[in-house]
């Protein structure tokens, strides 16, 4: 392994980034200089997102691939320029590395950055490195493009306006209560073989990995979430333009309250229309816990909340992989889950919050 501190920082930047071509007619100049160039095209304005993510805060690298967690991170902000209505098209990666990180260990983190550039036409374009005493954070900054007439707010839902989800919901959060259960068991097995001396048994441990089989989806959401860019596409294709959306990044309560909240609207959405995969559901059972709690406060789906026309319903109803789960209200009527036995419940906010006092 080489350390960091071999190449010093313009040798790791440069290790990083050479052979970067750029993509898009708008990225003029990329990495090289002191500021990045980008030329929006005519008509168009640009759209800017940044996301931070902090080890022992957004991830664990005892079970979190570096090449995972380098597309995560870039994917997630991907995610908030669909959500926009917009095209991604440049992005600037910052990294704070600590010394225990190895210069191949970077080379993987960066490639599963890359490789999310690569697949949604981004271009990268600029960025920082330092170092880091708490361990490993990615700060990660997308521009992006859209003309005016295209942006899709939060503030734009109407009264009587269908409420609409892409995918399934609760997934992610199921992915990372396995993760989070098998790497317990874990740390629990190990520390009672270190303190009987059973080196055989510790050894062991480091070299087996738990059995995921029939776990595969709910993980690969966890660790590798991909943006809607092809229900942005779709939408385009029909000719329906949202009224309202965002991305479903802390849990579908937390987001359709701030819908709610910004176009001073209520809504009512229904327990029994919540799109829920298989292994969510299994996974929820296995380990006791309520699956529509989590499907709604689950959060990191990074699937598109979104809100139409009621008139828009034949549209909206053919897309594939997009499900109308309610409606929006008069403020006054308040904000309502269906259950699925007709009971109503008074729809909360209990998404995560990194900000949240302990």
């Amino acid at each position: 392994m080489s350390e960091i501190a071999e190449l010093g920082e313009f040798g790791l930047i440069k290790r990083l980034t050479e052979g970067i071509e750029l993509r898009n007619e708008s990225s003029k100049k990329g990495v090289g200089d002191d500021c990045a160039v980008i030329a929006p095209t005519e008509g168009t304005v640009t759209l800017v997102t940044t996301d931070m993510l902090m080890e022992g805060v957004h991830f664990d690298l005892t079970y979190v691939p570096l090449h995972y967690l380098g597309y995560k991170a870039a994917a997630v902000n991907l995610s908030d320029i669909y959500a926009m209505n917009g095209t991604p098209r440049q992005m600037t990666v910052s990294l704070a590395l600590s010394k225990r990180f190895s210069v191949e260990a970077v080379d993987q983190l960066y490639a599963g950055i890359l490789r999310a550039c690569e697949e949604y036409g981004v271009d990268v374009v600029g960025g920082d490195t330092t170092s880091s005493l708490t361990g490993l954070a990615v700060s990660i900054t997308v521009l992006g493009e859209a003309r005016p007439e295209d942006i899709v707010y939060r503030n734009g839902a109407k009264d009587t306006d269908l409420i609409c989800v892409s995918g399934n919901l609760g997934a992610a959060y199921m992915g990372l209560q396995l993760l989070e259960r098998e790497n317990a068991v874990y740390k629990q097995q190990f520390e009672e073989a270190r303190q009987t001396g059973n080196t055989h048994l510790m050894e062991e441990l480091n070299n087996t990995q738990p059995d995921w089989a029939g776990h595969e989806y709910i993980l690969q959401r966890q660790l590798r979430p991909e943006p809607r860019a092809d229900i942005v596409k779709a939408l385009a294709a029909a000719g329906i333009r949202p009224t309202s959306m965002m991305d479903i990044s802390d849990g579908l309560s937390s987001e359709l309250l701030h819908i709610c909240t910004q176009s001073h609207v209520g809504c009512r959405i229904y327990e029994e229309r919540i799109p829920l995969d298989y292994q969510t559901a299994a996974m929820a059972e296995e380990l006791n816990m309520n699956v529509t709690t989590c499907a709604l406060n689950g959060g990191e789906d990074y699937e598109l909340l979104f809100t139409v026309p009621l008139s828009e319903n034949d549209k909206v109803s053919q897309l594939e992989d997009v499900h109308v789960i309610g409606y929006i209200t008069q403020e006054k009527l308040g904000k309502t889950l269906v259950c699925r036995d007709g009971t109503e419940m008074e729809l909360k906010a209990q998404g995560w919050n990194p900000l949240k006092a302990e």
